[in-house]
């Protein structure tokens, strides 16, 4: 199973020299395993993984951990889905705000867009998922898990050939671990784990309180990954005010509670 950042930002993306090195793009993650793609949240990222595929017909399963902006505004832009070959399944769950389709469709509506979601020639097929939820596609066994967060959010556990994947993203812990995360990620490869604040930073002791926005800190991302008995853990969803120099202390320290840990970058493909 090779996976690719393509995303790691949270928010809104950001650019400059301040960011070469992590990248501004926000969230979007692609895993390759036996010839089929899966990819994770459409933010800005999508756009780059789209121009690296070039124009050709792509299949792939999109799945949303939710609808924030920073997580769909990529997919306007993800030039395969203009290809009238491609085969995207595109999977979230339903609230009460609404469905996933309705989420893309409002984005692309005038005055917010010049062109509506019907514009995309790709075959699109929608999948409604809820938290406990397990299913399988091609060589992938995926399972949803329900987290804290405005309007709801959906972590990820992926497997295939034999190793394991866990994508969680915009989860708020408040101070107390959820012990379902722990459960999810046992055992994983590789965790990828919401970690935009510092304790001080949530707790409003450096600027404003986060209480309530929605994420985690990176202690918490550490501490789940340590109760998970995981392999490595990717600090993700990084503060679009936390440049290069910035991610490389947090990342150092992150690495005293949790030594198998690494900021997430965008770049060179990752092997599990």
């Amino acid at each position: 199973m090779n996976i690719r950042f393509w995303g790691v930002r949270g928010s809104i993306p950001v650019s400059g020299t301040r960011y070469l090195r992590a990248g501004g793009n926000t969230t979007c993650l692609e895993i390759q395993s036996q010839g089929h793609r899966l990819i994770l949240d459409g933010g800005t990222g999508l756009r780059a993984l789209g121009e690296r595929l070039g124009w050709q017909p792509v299949e792939a399963l999109l799945l949303f951990t939710h609808v924030h902006w920073d997580h769909i505004q990529g997919v306007p832009f993800f030039g395969p889905a203009f290809h009238p070959g491609s085969r995207l399944t595109l999977a979230g769950a339903s609230r009460d705000s609404g469905r996933l389709r309705d989420a893309l469709e409002a984005q692309m509506q005038p005055p917010r867009f010049p062109i509506t979601l019907d514009a995309l020639q790709a075959q699109l097929a929608w999948r409604d998922v809820q938290g406990g939820e397990v299913f399988e596609h091609g060589p992938f066994r995926v399972r949803a898990l329900e987290l804290s967060h405005p309007d709801g959010v959906l972590a990820w556990r992926i497997e295939a050939e034999g190793r394991s994947l866990v994508f969680a993203t915009d989860v708020e812990h408040g101070g107390v671990i959820d012990p379902a995360l722990v459960a999810l990620s046992e055992g994983a490869d590789l965790l990828v784990h919401d970690a935009q604040y510092t304790g001080a930073e949530y707790r409003g002791e450096a600027g404003p309180s986060r209480v309530g926005w929605g994420h985690s800190t990176l202690e918490e991302a550490c501490e789940v990954a340590r109760r998970a008995g995981v392999r490595e853990l990717a600090l993700f969803h990084h503060d679009p005010n936390r440049d290069d120099d910035a991610l490389a202390l947090l990342e150092a320290r992150a690495r005293e509670a949790f030594p198998s840990c690494f900021a997430a970058r965008e770049g060179a493909p990752r092997a599990l």
